[in-house]
C-alpha cells in the first residue's frame, strides 16, 4: 500500500460576501509566515478578479498547491464566496494534488466542516487514498510524477521561440538561472514548468519556482537554495534584475535576452546548430507529440554527454576520470566549442579543477 508521506500540510482560506480574505483553518499548526506567503500567492488577494482554479510553487524546499473554488448558494456556507484550499508536500505533481484537491473542497461544499476535509487528508497521508461517496477516489498509486513532468507542452515553446529555444537549452543544460515574465499567472504556470523538460535527463524539477513575487524574503529563498533555477513571475520589472538571471523570458513579447556576464557561454557552434534543428522541425511535426520530442532532445543530449566522457583523462588519484581545459585544448578545436564542452563538463561533475 503506497501511503502519502509527502504530504506536510493543509489549510483553508475564505473570501467571504464582504470581500474579505481571511485565513480560517490548517492542520497542522502553519507558521504566521508561511501562512502569509500563501495568502500572498492565493488568487483571492489579487488585485486582479481573476481567479486561477490551481496555482502551485516553491517555497524553502517545500511545494504548496492552492485549489480554488467558487461558492453558489451552498446554505452551509452562506457567508462564503470563494474558498482556497491549500496543500502543502515535499514532492512535485500538479495533477495529483489538484485531484486530492478536488475531492476534499467537495467534502467542505458538502459540510461547511474542515472536520470532514481532514479526514480525507487523514485518510491519504495514513492509507494513500481516500473515497468519497459522489466526490470520486483518489489513491496515490494512481499518479506518476512523470506524468506531471511532460503535462505541459514543449512543442509549444519551441513553436513559439523557434531556434531562439537552444539558447534556454544551453542556459539548463550549464545550469544557468533563468528568468520569466508573463502578464498572465495561468500561462506563466504552464510554459515555465515545460522548461526542465529540456534536460530531461536530470528530472529535476526542484529548479523550479514558477511564482515568485520580487520582495527579499522569496529571492532570498531561492538563492539559498539552489545555484541554478527557473523563476516565474507577474512583475515586469524582473526584466530589470539582471542580477537574478542569466537570461531573461519575456513570452508576451517573444523575447529572450542573454545577459552580459554570460555571454560567452552562448557562444553557439554546430552542435547548438544541430539540436536547434531538431528541436524546430520536431515541433512542425503536427504527427508528434510532446513524448516524441522530449524523447528526441533526451538522446540527442545523451550522446553529447557521452561524446563529452571520452575527452576524459585518468585521474591522479585512480578516482573517476575528468576533463581538463588543457585536455580540451588539446584537441584545437573552436573556441565556442571548447567554451561550451568545459562549462557543460563543469555541470555534469565531469571537471578537473
Amino acid at each position: 500500500m503506497a501511503v502519502l508521506t509527502e504530504l506536510q500540510g493543509v489549510g483553508l482560506i475564505e473570501k467571504d460576501t464582504n470581500s474579505d480574505v481571511l485565513w480560517t483553518w490548517s492542520y497542522p499548526s502553519i507558521s504566521g509566515e508561511k501562512r502569509d506567503l500563501l495568502m500572498k500567492k492565493c488568487c483571492l488577494k489579487r488585485d486582479s478578479n481573476e481567479v486561477i482554479q490551481l496555482v502551485f510553487g516553491q517555497h524553502g524546499r517545500q511545494w504548496y498547491y492552492i485549489y480554488t473554488t467558487e461558492v453558489e448558494d451552498i446554505p452551509v456556507l452562506s457567508r462564503v464566496k470563494y474558498f482556497s484550499l491549500v496543500l502543502l508536500s515535499k514532492d512535485y505533481n500538479p495533477e495529483k494534488y489538484k485531484t486530492l484537491c478536488q475531492i476534499l473542497s467537495k467534502l467542505f461544499l458538502e459540510t461547511g466542516n474542515p472536520a470532514t476535509m481532514l479526514q480525507g487528508y487523514l485518510s491519504v497521508l495514513t492509507k494513500g487514498s481516500c473515497t468519497c461517496v459522489d466526490n470520486g477516489t483518489f489513491a496515490v498509486e494512481d499518479h506518476d510524477a512523470r506524468k506531471s513532468y511532460i503535462a505541459s507542452s514543449i512543442k509549444d515553446v519551441i513553436r513559439v521561440f523557434g531556434v531562439e529555444t537552444i539558447l534556454i537549452y544551453t542556459a539548463l543544460i550549464l545550469k544557468k538561472r533563468v528568468a520569466v515574465y508573463h502578464s498572465k499567472l495561468e500561462e506563466l504556470l504552464q510554459f515555465t514548468r515545460a522548461l526542465p523538460t529540456l534536460v530531461w535527463h536530470r528530472q529535476n524539477w526542484n529548479i523550479l519556482y514558477p511564482y515568485v513575487h520580487l520582495d527579499e524574503e522569496e529571492l532570498t529563498d531561492v538563492k539559498s537554495t539552489t545555484n541554478t533555477y527557473i523563476i516565474g513571475s507577474l512583475d515586469s520589472t524582473l526584466e530589470t534584475r539582471n542580477d537574478l538571471y542569466d537570461i531573461f523570458i519575456n513570452v508576451p513579447h517573444n523575447e529572450i535576452i542573454v545577459a552580459t556576464h554570460v555571454k560567452e557561454s552562448f557562444n553557439m557552434g554546430k552542435i547548438h546548430k544541430d539540436i536547434a534543428q531538431l528541436m524546430v522541425q520536431s515541433a512542425q511535426d503536427e504527427d508528434k507529440s510532446d513524448q516524441q520530442i522530449i524523447k528526441e532532445i533526451a538522446v540527442k543530449t545523451k550522446d553529447l554527454i557521452n561524446n563529452l566522457k571520452t575527452l576524459a583523462t585518468p585521474s591522479e588519484d585512480g578516482g573517476t576520470p575528468k576533463i581538463t581545459l588543457e585536455a580540451l585544448q588539446e584537441r584545437q578545436m573552436p573556441p565556442a566549442m571548447e567554451n561550451f564542452l568545459f562549462n557543460l563538463a563543469a555541470a555534469e561533475g565531469f571537471v578537473q579543477f
